[in-house]
């Protein structure tokens, strides 16, 4: 029996092709993203969460380091050729979406997109391991900003806790599957430091893809076993159906016969053998960015663009 299909009039939206564009220099800015109307660029704030370490130490994540993950994100939700989002897989194809490191404030100062604070200098109550917590350190309006606290977690907890984020709100079926907050929750995402960006750390998840994975949860995407059944799973049918988890790097038989796609960002994968949105996927999430009033808001940012009064 096939899955659950997302609504047809999702699926109509345009998946259009981007050009081919030369990596720019790693731990570079990226250049101005060239004007184009059928890419939708959104906004991002990474929190920086450190214990008062200096710049480029523990937790105190360098900025090269923090530019170089923006950087793969883009590589991955556009499937630039050239790099290790790339793939030649017929069900794939490029979301036309792209982030953009925040180029002002709340209040309209001039911004880098990174904010960085010192937990040692601020006392919040303790709500737990939760975006309601870390938004205590400071929360950019969520209708604005995508905020990614980057969290000061210790190296014990390396390949254990990768990241987590909050889902849109929407009709698409299984969203009630997603951690969508409730009316007083702060929404975001929340990534252990050590998977953030690039390392040499030894874990699976070195190559920034826990970024790729939790944003795709964050514009409402699915694990492809999702509930854990055949019939409804991530609602997506150019997703091989799985009804248990997907981790590692070896794909296995699924569901009606068909092998897992291993290589789709939304599995527990290892990070280098990820590189595959599908274009059901990406039709979701387009989705999401047109019916959900706080992701569409993003499109329109004032975060986007530098303050007009220098």
């Amino acid at each position: 029996m096939k899955k659950k299909k997302i609504p047809k009039f999702a699926l109509t939206l345009l998946l259009c092709m981007a050009l081919a564009c030369s990596k720019t220099d790693e731990g570079m800015p990226p250049e101005e993203p060239e004007s184009n109307p059928e890419v939708a660029f959104l906004p991002v704030v990474v929190h920086i969460i450190h214990n008062g370490e200096a710049v480029g130490e523990g937790p105190n994540l360098s900025e090269k380091r923090i530019l170089r993950q923006i950087e793969i994100l883009n590589e991955d939700f556009r499937r630039k050729e050239g790099t290790r989002g790339f793939n030649n897989h017929p069900e794939s194809a490029d979301s036309m979406i792209e982030f953009v490191l925040a180029k002002q404030t709340v209040d309209g100062k001039p911004s880098n997109g990174i904010n960085r604070i010192d937990a040692t200098t601020v006392i919040v109550p303790d709500m737990g391991y939760s975006q309601n917590h870390y938004a205590q350190y400071d929360y950019w309006p969520p209708d604005q900003y995508i905020n990614i606290w980057v969290t000061p977690l210790p190296e014990g907890v390396m390949c254990l806790s990768l990241g987590i984020s909050s889902g849109p709100n929407t009709d698409l079926p299984g969203n009630d599957l997603l951690a969508v907050p409730g009316p007083n929750d702060a929404e975001g995402m929340l990534i252990n430091w050590m998977h953030f960006g690039e390392s040499e750390i030894a874990c699976h998840a070195r190559y920034g893809r826990t970024v790729t994975h939790e944003m795709g949860h964050y514009l409402g995407l699915l694990h492809p076993w999702a509930g854990n059944n055949c019939e409804f799973n991530d609602f997506c049918d150019d997703t091989p159906a799985v009804d248990r988890v997907v981790h590692g790097d070896t794909s296995f038989m699924g569901c009606q016969g068909e092998m897992v796609m291993i290589e789709n960002y939304m599995n527990w994968s290892e990070d280098d053998v990820m590189n595959v949105f599908t274009k059901d996927q990406i039709a979701r999430m387009q989705y999401v960015l047109e019916n959900d009033p706080g992701r569409n808001s993003l499109l329109t940012s004032k975060g986007l663009q530098p303050p007009q009064n220098l």
